[in-house]
């Protein structure tokens, strides 16, 4: 209940727009073939950016407990064009956004999510977004791994 009344204030308050920033990033990765695997993770990230309150973004291979094309080195590839090419500017708006907030005390709480949303910007390739009780089951299951 917290977390819907959370995500209700956050768009009313200017989640909707980072969250159609991500998008239009995605439709604009899209007009290229090349652009597939980002414009995926722009919609990924996106759908978080509009709902973040009870969701949280974990590495898949830290959830899978397997590599695949977009936690590699192809992943970290990826994740360094896309932080030339789009990742800056997504992370600038989220820190203008978690500025905006962090001027009242109500808001800090979503000054907070902004800067998460920020560093996700730099590096959406290999992310994926779960509820936070399952990402803490995948932290638990991976820390018995090591």
């Amino acid at each position: 209940m917290i977390a819907l009344i959370g995500n209700i204030i956050w768009l009313l308050f200017g989640g909707i727009f980072m969250g159609l920033a991500w998008w239009l990033m995605g439709l604009l990765a899209l007009c290229t073939i090349v652009g597939i695997p980002w414009a995926k993770a722009c919609f990924i990230i996106g759908n978080f950016s509009f709902m973040p309150f009870g969701k949280e973004p974990i590495e898949r291979k830290y959830l899978t407990g397997s590599d695949d094309i977009g936690t590699g080195e192809w992943g970290l590839v990826g994740n360094v064009i896309w932080c030339i090419v789009a990742g800056i500017w997504l992370a600038l708006g989220h820190l203008i956004s978690a500025v905006a907030c962090a001027i009242t005390i109500i808001g800090i709480p979503f000054a907070i999510q902004h800067l998460k949303l920020a560093i996700i910007s730099f590096a959406p390739i290999g992310q994926t977004i779960v509820s936070k009780e399952i990402a803490e089951a995948a932290r638990v299951a991976n820390s018995r791994r090591l």
